[in-house]
């Protein structure tokens, strides 16, 4: 009995309801991500669809057009999040935030300073990352793309794991003994030993950059600061068409998005022989 109730729960819980975001797939593979609402319609390349139609539906259902067009009903996961915010800067793609939370062992009740928020995609990630007991500290230098970070944060239910703070890596931050920091800037090496000062021992920087000369001076100054184990590395991701007997790699793909610079906080001053460089 206690089986068959849980099953029942699981599968009553998986049910659409009003307030949820869905991903609307169709059949020509465009997805759409919507918040659904009682008497709700939305307007796709393919007909009007009623959200009271989605409502009371499970995930991988289909639901038609007014014109009779079929779209499945997927539940969204981070990654379709952080592509589909409402964006004015460039963002942290998933292929990259994936690799970061991990490099650095982001895990629930870490506390994290991001730094650079911009839209707030990688935000998203790092609060479903430290939830329910953790927390991140949002920083960015403009009130607008903090103001815009912090709504899209609040539209995937996360807004309890972010602190929003308007600021600048060069003048430091107000948290110390974080686990955590990253640096998404156009001179990360600014935030270095701000983010040195707030680290605990052993705790872990990561820093994305578009350009060598950018690593560079990064790397340079993760050494004299104190860091140690330093790397670098780039991710590249190419889709395969896998159809029957005409499989291949895809003719576009998102190539070079930025290096991502690692290092870890030791308790010295200055390069002393453990940073790798």
């Amino acid at each position: 009995m206690k089986t068959g109730g849980l099953l029942f729960n699981l599968a009553v819980a998986m049910q659409v309801k009003p307030g949820d975001y869905v991903l609307l797939l169709s059949k020509d593979q465009k997805t759409y991500m919507i918040k659904v609402t009682e008497d709700g319609t939305f307007g796709t390349h393919m007909g009007n669809l009623e959200h009271n139609e989605m409502i009371g539906r499970g995930y991988g259902e289909v639901v038609n057009t007014h014109m009779g067009k079929p779209f499945v009903i997927l539940e969204p996961t981070i990654s379709d999040r952080m592509m589909k915010v409402r964006r004015k800067t460039q963002i942290i793609y998933p292929k990259d935030a994936g690799f970061i939370v991990l490099k650095t062992g982001i895990r629930p009740g870490m506390r994290i300073i991001e730094c650079g928020s911009g839209s707030g995609a990688f935000t998203i990630a790092l609060a479903n990352a430290v939830s329910p007991n953790g927390k991140v500290f949002a920083y960015d230098r403009r009130e607008d793309f903090l103001e815009i970070c912090g709504k899209n944060v609040e539209e995937n239910g996360l807004a309890d794991y972010v602190e929003f703070k308007v600021g600048v890596a060069g003048g430091g931050f107000e948290e110390t003994d974080v686990d955590v920091v990253m640096l998404d800037l156009p001179s990360p090496w600014d935030g270095v030993h701000a983010s040195y000062d707030a680290l605990r021992g052993g705790g872990r920087i990561a820093s994305l950059s578009p350009t060598y000369n950018q690593v560079e001076k990064t790397v340079v100054s993760m050494a004299e600061e104190g860091f140690v184990y330093i790397e670098t590395v780039e991710l590249l991701i190419r889709r395969i068409m896998a159809r029957p007997g005409k499989t291949r790699p895809a003719d576009r793909m998102i190539g070079h998005t930025g290096f991502l610079t690692f290092a870890r906080k030791a308790m010295i001053k200055g390069d002393e022989g453990f940073s790798g460089i």
